[in-house]
């Protein structure tokens, strides 16, 4: 059973090919398979399926629930895709966000028309209390859910804070946490809290969300360079709240399953 370990920013996924596997993934055989100790290890897995002119990308998390999407899991899907000439004409890949597009530009990175990023409770700040501590933070929806909270030092706080608010009864789904501030006119400093995942180095729909309340609350100029422990995602806000963002992806290696985690796989 063949999969390829991708990363984008230090956000590593495992790619897998649900035509060319045996066992179905689950929530129980996605869990086995993120488990750095007894599996591959990996921020989650990117199953590619096949649906007509446009395959589609399902994103598991290493808890076993799934997200609507994923920033860097789309540009690693993209490059793996074009790698075998795969990657439809219009390069479009469909999530459970909806379809995205995707380009390749010449410099290596990638480049994803995100779709309309929106305020679910409105574009105004509210508070939460988490651990006695009154929290202010606003919600954007990238097709998935997040809560942008403006810190002096994210990376401190992150670790702390996030997996409270991630749970918090504000949010039935869960949600996930990003924490940032303003370096500049169009800089931002992130750091994430993924719902199902826990701390990342990088988080792709995590950053569209912060430029977006950046641009259209905090009065940054687009496009945004958001700074995130493991590298830099160029992120184009419009008018109408239509997010672009640019960024890498990378393969680390391929390799094939050991009959021993198959076997311990099939039993799951």
């Amino acid at each position: 059973m063949r999969f390829e370990k991708w990363q984008g920013l230090g956000n590593n996924y495992l790619i897998l090919e649900r035509d060319l596997w045996p066992i179905a993934i689950t929530s129980a055989v996605a869990k086995r398979l993120c488990d750095r100790a007894f599996g591959v290890g990996g921020d989650g897995v990117l199953e590619i399926a096949n649906e007509g002119s446009a395959p589609r990308m399902i994103v598991w998390n290493p808890d076993g629930s799934q997200a609507e999407n994923c920033g860097n899991g789309i540009r690693m899907v993209a490059r793996y895709l074009a790698a075998s000439d795969r990657l439809p004409a219009d390069g479009t890949v469909l999530t459970g966000a909806g379809p995205v597009r995707v380009t390749l530009p010449e410099d290596g990175t990638v480049r994803v028309a995100m779709g309309r990023a929106t305020f679910p409770a409105g574009a105004d700040r509210t508070t939460l209390v988490v651990d006695g501590q009154e929290i202010e933070f606003l919600e954007v929806s990238m097709g998935n859910p997040h809560a942008i909270i403006e810190h002096e030092n994210p990376s401190q706080v992150v670790g702390e804070l996030g997996p409270h608010v991630e749970v918090d009864a504000r949010f039935p789904e869960r949600t996930n946490v990003e924490f940032v501030r303003v370096d500049g006119p169009d800089a931002l400093t992130m750091s994430v809290w993924e719902r199902g995942v826990g701390e990342t180095l990088a988080c792709g729909t995590g950053a569209c969300a912060a430029a977006v309340a950046a641009v259209g609350l905090g009065g940054l100029t687009s496009p945004v360079t958001v700074h995130l422990a493991g590298g830099d995602l160029a992120i184009d806000v419009d008018d109408d709240l239509e997010v672009t963002m640019t960024g890498p992806a990378e393969a680390v290696y391929a390799g094939r399953l050991s009959r021993t985690l198959a076997d311990a796989l099939e039993e799951l």
